[in-house]
C-alpha cells in the first residue's frame, strides 16, 4: 500500500515536471514598488507549476519583504547604508510629484524626472558591483545552472548578470522613459506620425500640431534626454564583461519582452514577434469584502460607492488638498471609500470613510461600485478595466498622465489636475463619470475586450518564459535589426550609394552634353559660316 502511494506521488511529480517544461530554475532581477506586484504574480504561477525561483534583492526594499517565510528563495545582496539614502530619494521624488511636477511644463517635468532617476544611478551601480564582483555569489549562481532569468529592465544590471552567467533572459515592463529601451535596445518601430511618445499625453490620431510636438519630443528624448547615465553604465558593462559593449546592446539581447499592457489599453501600433502583451495579468475575480466594509457598501443603497486611492506610494496629502478632495466627496450621494493615512480632513463628509488599506480589486469588482478615482497607476487602471469601472484620473508623475490619457481616449475616464483643480472641478468630474451612461458603457466595452482573449495574460506570460526555458532562448523571433548599425538600420548607406549613383550619372550626362556641344556644336557653326 505504501509502495503504491509512493509510486503515485512519483508519477504525479513527473507529470508536473513534464507539464511545466521539466521544472526549471528561474533567476529574477526585480524592481521594487508596483513593479514587484506584477513580477510576484508571475513568480507565484511559475512556482505553482513546479519551477524553482530565486530572487536577487538588495538588503533594503519597500514592498519586497525577503524576511517573510515564502516559497521564492531570496538571495539578499548586502548594500551598506542604502536604506536611509533610498528613503530620502523616494520622499524627494514624491514631494516633487505631488507639489511640483504638475506645475511644470512637459519639458521641465521630463528633465526633473530624469534628474531624480539619475540621482539613483550611484546606488544601483553600487548594488550591481556587489553582485557581479562578488565571486562567491557569482560562482554559486553559475553552479546552480539556471534555465532563464526574468528581469525588470527599468533597473539596470539584471541583463549584465544574465550575460555573465550565460542565461537566456526575459524582460517584463510597462514602458521606459520615452520608450528608449524598447525602441533602441529592442529595435521596436515607432513612427512618430501616429505612435505617441510615452508620457507625451497624446492620442494616436494627431493633428498637424500634435504630430509636430510628438516629433520634437521624440528628438528631445533621442538626442538629449537620457534614460540613465549611459556613459557610466557602458563603461561598467564593458569592464565587467572584459570587452567593449554598451548597456543598450546587452539589454537588447532579451529573448522575449513581456509588455504589461494589451489592446484594451494600447493604441494600435507595430510590434515585433518577440514582444508579447500581458496587461492585467494580476487581475482576478472579486472576493467577498470584510464584514464591516461590506455593510458600509450595502448602506449606499441604489447610489452605490466610489473608490479612491492614490496608490501605495502616496499615503498623505497637504491639508489644503485633502480638505478640497473631502469637500467634493461630501457633495455626492454615493458612499466613498478612501485609502488615506494622513490627518482626517475637516471637510470630511458623513458619506466618506478613510482606510489605511483597502482590498482594491475586490471593491472594484463589487456591483455597487460606480466610479474609481485613481492616480493613474497601471495596476489600478487594469483592475478597473477588468471589472468595467469608469475612472476619474488625478495623475501625479511618470507614466500616470499618459495612462489616464489612454483610458480617456477610449471614453472610459475624465481627468483633473492635482495642483490646479478646485473642489468644483473634482465634483464635476465625479458627476460626469457617474451620471453619463457612455463612461460606464465604454468601461464595460474595454472589459469585454480584455476578457475576450484565447489565452489569459498570466498564462501567456508563463508560456513564453517556459518557451525560452524549453528552447534555451527564442532567437528565431529576434529581428535582424540587432545586427545592423544605426545607418544600416535606416538604410543611410543604401540611400547614400543611390544618391552617389544619381550624382555620377548626372555628372557623366552633363559632361557628355558639354563635350558633344563643344565638339559638334562649334563644328556645325563653323560649317555654316563657311
Amino acid at each position: 500500500m505504501v509502495t503504491k502511494k509512493w509510486v503515485s506521488a512519483l508519477l504525479l511529480v513527473q507529470l508536473c515536471c513534464v507539464g511545466c517544461g521539466l521544472c526549471g530554475k528561474v533567476l529574477v532581477w526585480p524592481c521594487d514598488m508596483s513593479h514587484w506586484l506584477n513580477m510576484k504574480i508571475i513568480l507565484e504561477e511559475l512556482m505553482a507549476r513546479g519551477h524553482e525561483v530565486t530572487v536577487l534583492v538588495p538588503s533594503h526594499n519597500y514592498i519586497i519583504d525577503h524576511n517573510k517565510p515564502s516559497t521564492p528563495n531570496f538571495k539578499v545582496v548586502s548594500v551598506p547604508n542604502d536604506g536611509e539614502r533610498a528613503k530620502n530619494l523616494l520622499n524627494e521624488f514624491l514631494d516633487e510629484a505631488i507639489t511640483g511636477m504638475s506645475k511644470l511644463s512637459y519639458w521641465q517635468s521630463a528633465i526633473k524626472l530624469q534628474e531624480l532617476v539619475l540621482q539613483s544611478t550611484g546606488d544601483v551601480k553600487f548594488l550591481c558591483e556587489n553582485v557581479v564582483y562578488n565571486q562567491t555569489l557569482m560562482k554559486n549562481l553559475k553552479e546552480t545552472n539556471y534555465n532563464v532569468m526574468i528581469i525588470d529592465p527599468v533597473m539596470p544590471c539584471g541583463d549584465l548578470v544574465a550575460e555573465l552567467l550565460a542565461i537566456p533572459f526575459v524582460h517584463t515592463l510597462r514602458t521606459s522613459i520615452g520608450s528608449k529601451l524598447e525602441r533602441y535596445c529592442g529595435k521596436l518601430p515607432a513612427p512618430p506620425s501616429y505612435v505617441p511618445v510615452p508620457m507625451a499625453v497624446l492620442e494616436d490620431k494627431m493633428t498637424f500640431q500634435e504630430r509636430l510636438k510628438n516629433l520634437m519630443l521624440s528628438l528631445f528624448y533621442d538626442l538629449w534626454l537620457q534614460q540613465y547615465d549611459v556613459q557610466i553604465w557602458d563603461q561598467f558593462y564593458s569592464e565587467a564583461l572584459g570587452r567593449p559593449t554598451t548597456l543598450c546592446e546587452t539589454v537588447g539581447k532579451a529573448e522575449i519582452w513581456l509588455i504589461r499592457t494589451f489592446w484594451d489599453f494600447e493604441y494600435p501600433r507595430p510590434y515585433l514577434p518577440n514582444f508579447e502583451f500581458v496587461g492585467g495579468l494580476h487581475c482576478k475575480p472579486a472576493k467577498p469584502l470584510p464584514k464591516e466594509m461590506e455593510e458600509f457598501v450595502q448602506s449606499s443603497g441604489e447610489d452605490g460607492v466610489v473608490v479612491f486611492s492614490l496608490g501605495s506610494m502616496v499615503t498623505n496629502l497637504t491639508e489644503v488638498k485633502a480638505n478640497l478632495i473631502a469637500s467634493a466627496f461630501a457633495q455626492i450621494p454615493q458612499k466613498v471609500l478612501w485609502r488615506y493615512k494622513g490627518k482626517t480632513p475637516a471637510t470630511l463628509g458623513a458619506n466618506t470613510r478613510l482606510y489605511d488599506w483597502m482590498p482594491q480589486n475586490d471593491l472594484l469588482g463589487h456591483p455597487k461600485t460606480k466610479a474609481f478615482v485613481t492616480h493613474g497607476g497601471l495596476n489600478g487602471i487594469y483592475e478597473a478595466i477588468y471589472h468595467g469601472v469608469p475612472m476619474v484620473g488625478i495623475p501625479l508623475f511618470a507614466d500616470q498622465p499618459d495612462n489616464i490619457a489612454h483610458v480617456k481616449a477610449k471614453g472610459a475616464a475624465v481627468d483633473v489636475n492635482m495642483n490646479t483643480m478646485t473642489s468644483a472641478d473634482l465634483l464635476r468630474a465625479l458627476r460626469t463619470v457617474i451620471n453619463e451612461p457612455s463612461y460606464k458603457e465604454n468601461a464595460m466595452r474595454l472589459s469585454r475586450i480584455h476578457h475576450d482573449q484565447p489565452v489569459k495574460p498570466l498564462d501567456r506570460a508563463v508560456f513564453w518564459i517556459e518557451f525560452v526555458m524549453r528552447h534555451k532562448g527564442a532567437k528565431h523571433l529576434r529581428p535582424a535589426a540587432h545586427d545592423l548599425t544605426w545607418f544600416q538600420y535606416h538604410s543611410l548607406d543604401v540611400i547614400g550609394f543611390l544618391l552617389a549613383c544619381v550624382a555620377t550619372a548626372i555628372f557623366l550626362v552633363t559632361k557628355c552634353c558639354v563635350f558633344s556641344y563643344q565638339k559638334f556644336g562649334k563644328n556645325g557653326k563653323k560649317r555654316k559660316r563657311d
